[in-house]
């Protein structure tokens, strides 16, 4: 059953929003909180010839340089963030999370820098993590004291990337991770289970910090994720949501998993598309994206642009749709071994011919700045993109991805299982070209491509260089010469033009 307007105003106004409503005029939304009123959006044409982002995961957990999950992790007996953390700062009953905040300052955190960096990189857009499941908001939030103003750095994060990257021509995304965090933080509430602090509760236990750490079940099972959480904390959760989106307008918004919270989650996502929509002339500029999960929130084909976690399409999708992964761990891991730049091109033109987007985050250190090799991953991802970008940056899918091997199966996590050889190419098109990519350089300096056989091209050329190359119209296939690798990423860029079947 669809939500009247009446009803959608009641919703706004039981979770204080009803001014937010009011502003949408009063016509009435182009979007009311219902699926099948979601389901009439379309992504815009900036974002189908983006291609590729850039995202910034940084807050207080990037502090002791151990990777994701710290803040959780930190008080599950016996894990190695558990461990570190009782060596370095202390046992969590008496130093927890809350302490590590402080640590964040982010005192060499140079946003203008960073954005110029990945804007060489090749990014179209941006992204900054607003607020992780620490429940630590990255702005000037109205609706929650722990927040990255108040606290930390004592900058309005977001604002500042916000600055940096419409200042750089790149659009501006942000990540809310807040709806999973009533469970997630339940292990806070705990203690030890042996040794001498067995039985004394960490501090997540103490009412004192429950606006931090929630006043969830010490029992609860973070693999729940929005099931658990009670009525009015999903209330605060579209409250704080809202305000981000009001405070920064961003271009783009991810949710960590499928929409959450019902009704709640679709006022949100009908206020992000109406607002936006607003500031456009009506037409809606604004992409949100989330996961397709049985997480107990929602999601349907049509109401987002569909993202896959560390993972990849198998095929090509009759949607644009986007991975989301990390060139190591998703916050700061000291000594990790990171993606090679070769892998990270591989993804991008794999996800890109099957009408995908890739957004890539390089997590910065508790300081704010970037190590010497991620440095370097931008540098080649930029020399490589300079060189090929014309067969990436607003490409459509070809009549088939590719050709040799597909790639893993599809869906979250699968991409630890992609390795190409010469044989696995990939296409995209635009204005009549032909654009295709062997994924890695050939030994003997030529490229078979199976999928042009029976055609002649009146033009074969690289990409990187513009140079025409010899090619001969085979009965196995297009046979292009391409000479010895050059170029440190290799994988090899051709535009094939003026091809008859």
């Amino acid at each position: 059953m669809g939500v009247t307007r009446r009803e959608f105003v009641a919703l706004a106004a039981a979770a204080g929003l009803a001014k937010a409503v009011r502003a949408e005029g009063a016509a009435g939304p182009l979007f009311l909180p219902e699926i099948d009123s979601l389901a009439r959006y379309t992504p815009p044409q900036w974002f189908r010839d983006a291609k590729l982002g850039i995202w910034a995961c940084w807050g207080p957990e990037a502090v002791p340089e151990q990777g994701d999950w710290y803040a959780r992790n930190m008080y599950v007996e016996g894990h190695p963030q558990y461990e570190h953390h009782l060596k370095t700062y202390g046992h969590p009953s008496k130093v927890g999370y809350k302490d590590l905040v402080p640590m964040w300052r982010g005192e060499n955190w140079q946003p203008q820098r960073l954005m110029a960096l990945y804007k060489k990189a090749g990014a179209k857009y941006f992204c900054a993590i607003a607020q992780h499941h620490d429940n630590i908001d990255c702005w000037n939030s109205k609706y929650h004291a722990w927040n990255s103003v108040k606290m930390g750095p004592k900058r309005d994060v977001i604002g500042e990337w916000r600055k940096a990257a419409r200042a750089a021509g790149l659009r501006f995304g942000v990540t809310e991770h807040l709806g999973a965090s009533w469970d997630w933080w339940g292990v806070s509430h705990r203690a030890d289970t042996k040794g001498p602090m067995a039985g004394v509760p960490y501090d997540g236990a103490d009412p004192a910090f429950a606006s931090l750490y929630h006043s969830g079940d010490a029992a609860a099972d973070w693999t729940q994720w929005y099931r658990n959480a009670p009525e009015d904390f999903q209330q605060e959760w579209l409250k704080r949501i809202t305000d981000l989106l009001d405070s920064h307008q961003p271009d783009l918004l991810y949710s960590d998993g499928s929409l959450p919270f019902g009704a709640y989650g679709r006022q949100m996502l009908a206020h992000f598309y109406n607002s936006n929509a607003k500031r456009h002339g009506g037409a809606v500029e604004a992409v949100y994206f989330c996961k397709n999960n049985p997480d107990g929130g929602q999601y349907r084909d049509g109401i987002a642009v569909r993202d896959i976690e560390r993972g990849v399409a198998e095929g090509t999708l009759p949607y644009v749709w986007q991975t989301d992964t990390c060139v190591g761990d998703w916050y700061y891991k000291r000594d990790i071994v990171y993606k090679t730049p070769t892998t990270v091109v591989q993804m991008l033109v794999d996800i890109v011919s099957k009408n995908g987007c890739l957004l890539l985050n390089l997590p910065l250190r508790g300081d704010g700045t970037l190590d010497a090799k991620e440095e370097a991953i931008l540098a080649e991802l930029g020399t490589w993109m300079g060189a090929n970008g014309e067969g990436i940056y607003a490409t459509r899918p070809w009549r088939v991805f590719g050709e040799g091997r597909s790639g893993p199966k599809a869906g979250n996590f699968n991409e630890d299982k992609l390795s190409y050889t010469a044989e696995d190419i990939r296409f995209t098109a635009k204005g009549g070209d032909l654009y295709a990519f062997a994924l890695a350089w050939p030994e003997n300096g030529e490229v078979l491509i199976r999928s042009l056989a029976g055609s002649r091209p009146v033009l074969v050329a690289a990409l990187d260089g513009g140079k025409a190359l010899p090619f001969t119209a085979a009965p196995e296939g297009l046979r292009v010469t391409v000479g010895q690798r050059s170029a440190v990423v290799p994988v090899c860029g051709l535009r094939v033009t003026g091809l008859v079947s």
